[in-house]
């Protein structure tokens, strides 16, 4: 995982914006990079609007957000993004 050292407040509550999305429809689904690339986006233009700071918000999460893994469902990836919101690394 290759997080920011320091998280942004910003990036913090985004992380459990996206945590809260994906842990409360369909956790058993698998997770899809595709979904996390997306989001990242909607959350950051939903806190700024369509501005440079959704942007660089967006660019933070991303950097905050590893890949997803194969098979990885959507709680899982909840619980991970909830753990880098906590400042926990995996090193």
């Amino acid at each position: 995982m290759s997080a920011p050292a320091v998280l942004s407040d910003d990036t913090v509550f985004l992380l459990g914006q996206l945590a809260d999305k994906l842990d409360g429809f369909r956790p058993t689904a698998i997770m899809r990079e595709e979904t996390r690339l997306a989001q990242a986006l909607v959350f950051a233009e939903h806190l700024h609007g369509p501005t440079e700071a959704a942007f660089a918000a967006e660019q933070d999460l991303l950097a905050a957000t590893p890949r997803v893994r194969p098979d990885q469902t959507r709680g899982k990836y909840a619980a991970l993004l909830r753990l880098i919101a906590q400042g926990v690394s995996a090193g």
